[in-house]
């Protein structure tokens, strides 16, 4: 069963959800050949699911709406079918994750951004700020709302709102929607006061935004050299813990030779002068106090020469 031609801005499935455009699409009066065209892509998009099919038969139709007479022929009454062909095209590129490609894919077709159709730019502002990417459509908007002939058309004041909360709010660009809302006619007093309370409501949480990062930031430096600190700590026990136990692990009377010895050769003192004895003598005593400090009477081992 073929699907009706006039529902051809199918659920963009892949993104989540639909795009709603506020234009309804319609072929009336459209070359016999290309409507059968469009109705064939809508089908392979919406009842197939055969995305690049569907994407196929829309360029095969741009390709014959684009050839011979009959594109000055029907120059006129062919308008709304190309808008349809590209809200099947582009569709059909969001599916298979192209949606990068769907604005230079839309323009090679209408060449410049001023003569898209309303409703070919609105899909294109909702696909693009549904992908958090609104700076891709900035430029091709702002062209199109500037544009004279487009600003008699009733999708005006539609595009222009959209714009702003869509393109111009979320990328921050503030003086540029204040020129907008200030400086066209799109906007009705009440509409106005809205919009330019939406963007005073943005410059305050720029504002507050900076002091909010500086803070967390020396919040991160502080817990980062904290961290750093117990680190160090955690790693100079371990290695005292180490020392202490691999001292303690030798028997008593090897560490005291050991450090006999050791002073034996720093210091190079002779045992058998009467001037070393008061030395050794003392080195004893220190011993004795560090073993009577670190062993209870209790425990303590005694010591036999």
């Amino acid at each position: 069963m073929k699907s009706d031609p006039s529902i051809s801005a199918a659920p963009l499935r892949g993104l989540g959800g639909p795009l709603r455009s506020s234009e309804p699409v319609r072929t009336a009066l459209a070359p016999p050949p290309a409507v059968a065209l469009l109705e064939e892509a809508a089908d392979l998009l919406v009842v197939h699911l055969d995305f690049p099919a569907a994407l196929e038969t829309c360029e095969r139709a741009w390709r014959g709406l684009a050839s011979g007479v009959q594109a000055e022929e029907l120059a006129g009454t062919s308008s709304e079918v190309k808008c349809s062909l590209c809200v099947v095209g582009l569709q059909a590129l969001a599916e298979m994750d192209r949606w990068r490609e769907v604005l230079s894919w839309v323009l090679q077709y209408y060449q410049v951004p001023e003569k898209l159709p309303p409703k070919v730019l609105e899909l294109c502002v909702l696909l693009y700020s549904k992908m958090q990417e609104p700076g891709a459509v900035l430029d091709v908007v702002s062209a199109w709302l500037r544009d004279p002939d487009n600003q008699g058309l009733p999708e005006y004041r539609a595009l222009a709102d959209l714009h702003l909360q869509r393109v111009l709010l979320p990328l921050g660009r503030l003086s540029e929607a204040e020129e907008l809302v200030g400086g066209s006619a799109a906007f009705g007093e009440e509409q106005r006061l809205v919009a330019l309370q939406a963007i005073h409501t943005v410059r305050q949480q720029q504002a507050q935004e900076p002091v909010g990062s500086e803070e967390a930031q020396k919040l991160n430096q502080a817990g980062s050299f904290s961290q750093k600190f117990l680190s160090l700590l955690l790693l100079l026990r371990r290695l005292w813990d180490s020392a202490v136990s691999h001292f303690f692990s030798l028997p008593f009377k090897k560490s005291l030779l050991a450090a006999l010895i050791l002073c034996l050769l720093v210091v190079r003192f002779d045992p058998a002068s009467p001037s070393s004895l008061p030395f050794i003598y003392k080195l004893a005593q220190i011993f004795h106090r560090i073993r009577e400090a670190v062993f209870p009477p209790l425990c303590r081992l005694p010591i036999r020469d």
